[in-house]
C-alpha cells in the first residue's frame, strides 16, 4: 500500500483511564503508531492529546480496538501551514460505504406478489 499524505494535526480525545496500567497501554499503542510525533496523557481529565501526521479517525479506531473502550474526539487542530491544503488532500474522509445507484427496474418475480398487496 502506498504511503498516503496525512495532514499535520493535533487531536484531543476523551477515554476512560482508570489506572496506571491503562495509561501504560495507551502509551504503548500510541508509540507504536506511525505518524505520531508527540502525545500527552492526562489521567485526571481522562484526556489524550496526540500530534503528528495522522488521520484522527485512524487513531480513534486503533485505540477503541486495543483498549476496548469508547473514544471520543473533542477537538482537532490543523497544524498545516497556509490554507491547510496539500496535494491529494481532501476536506472530508471517504465514506466507509459507497453510495449505490438505484435504477428504475422492473421488480423481480419474488417481490411482485408482495407489491400487489399495497396500493
Amino acid at each position: 500500500m502506498s504511503e498516503k499524505k496525512h495532514r499535520q494535526c493535533c487531536v484531543v480525545m476523551r477515554i476512560s483511564l482508570d489506572c496506571n496500567a491503562c495509561c501504560r497501554k495507551v502509551r504503548r499503542i500510541l508509540t507504536s503508531m506511525k505518524g505520531v510525533d508527540t502525545h500527552v496523557i492526562e489521567k485526571k481529565e481522562d484526556r489524550i492529546i496526540v500530534c503528528g501526521r495522522l488521520r484522527p479517525s485512524d487513531v480513534v479506531v486503533k485505540l477503541q480496538k486495543k483498549m476496548k473502550r469508547r473514544v471520543g474526539i473533542l477537538e482537532v487542530e490543523d497544524l498545516t501551514g497556509g490554507d491547510g491544503r496539500e496535494e491529494g488532500f481532501h476536506d472530508h474522509e471517504p465514506p466507509y460505504e459507497q453510495e449505490r445507484e438505484y435504477s428504475e427496474q422492473q421488480p423481480d418475480c419474488m417481490t411482485a406478489p408482495l407489491l400487489s398487496w399495497f396500493p
